[in-house]
């Protein structure tokens, strides 16, 4: 936990003292902070499977993209505290539920908390795979301890490959270089996602999948993502194409991405995916189940998880 003290723990390097209550980028102090713990069903079916994948919600994020999906908890830090005691009892409790895995959503920032929740389980016998659900903007020397110590598949997000757009959106123009860093520091420790199973009745117990979020009018930015990921990791990495993206408020308050994707901009990006010869990708045709657009102000923020799976 001392890791907190002079907090370096993602690449902002803000190095404020956590434990007195500093808070850095990720907006968050050194109390674990959490929004929702639920059996999710609109996870890609290698995570979701039959049974839901464990998903656990924390709040704020080193990150910082203005248009989040998730603003309500990774922006406005919408959450309840919990000890680390209290953090596993409730991870147990949601695998009691009979989930897949576990699924750790933005958890960077609270690295210490995670490794922690890990050998708690472990030494409780509990040996689900643990997922490291994330934007991409990581340390690698980070990456390499969770992946020794805790984590068995790593879902990254790879968001821009163009500078400027990422100076734009999370201030930081280094995103796409260090993000790519982080996302090889996975893929070496962990290789591909595995297994592959699209249909989820056999789900995922490790590996590497990363995902891509295709912003409106910025197809650009995507074919430069799918070229830089093929460059370095070549065709065998998993991917999974997002179209799902909605305007949020922000959007609106800034004059930006105030439409959502159109079919043709979708279709022009995973058509680029298949040029290059990807073998494993996931797709969002229907752009997404609105039934799991999430509302964290809701006790369930995903209505999707309340159907009878």
């Amino acid at each position: 936990m001392d890791l907190y003290e002079c907090c370096e723990l993602c690449p902002r390097m803000c190095q404020v003292d956590r434990t007195r209550g500093e808070h850095g980028q990720c907006g968050e102090g050194a109390t674990v902070r959490l929004s929702t713990i639920c059996p999710h069903f609109g996870e890609e079916p290698s995570f979701s499977g039959t049974r839901g994948s464990g998903t656990i919600f924390f709040s704020g994020c080193a990150c910082g993209c203005f248009f989040c999906q998730n603003h309500q908890i990774s922006l406005a830090h919408s959450g309840r505290t919990l000890s680390p005691a209290e953090l596993a009892r409730d991870a147990k409790a949601l695998l009691g539920k009979g989930v897949h895995n576990l699924n750790l959503v933005t958890a960077d920032h609270f690295l210490p908390h995670v490794v922690q929740l890990c050998r708690a389980l472990r030494r409780n016998g509990i040996s689900v795979p643990v997922l490291f659900n994330c934007s991409g903007y990581a340390r690698p020397e980070m990456i390499s301890l969770l992946a020794q110590e805790a984590i068995d598949v790593f879902l990254p997000d790879f968001k821009f490959a163009d500078a400027a757009l990422a100076e734009e959106c999370m201030g930081d123009s280094s995103y796409p270089e260090l993000a790519l860093a982080a996302i090889e520091t996975m893929y070496e420790h962990k290789g591909p996602l595995k297994p592959w199973d699209p249909s989820g009745q056999i789900p995922a117990d490790s590996g590497v999948l990363v995902r891509h979020l295709v912003l409106p009018g910025r197809i650009d930015n995507s074919f430069a993502v799918l070229a830089a990921v093929h460059e370095k990791l070549g065709p065998d990495l998993p991917l999974s194409i997002m179209s799902q993206f909605r305007p949020t408020p922000s959007c609106a308050e800034r004059g930006v991405f105030r439409r959502p994707v159109t079919k043709e901009e979708y279709e022009q990006v995973c058509d680029f995916a298949e040029i290059l010869g990807f073998t494993h990708v996931y797709t969002q045709p229907e752009f997404g189940d609105r039934a799991f657009l999430p509302d964290f102000d809701r006790e369930e923020p995903f209505r999707g998880n309340a159907r009878d799976h």
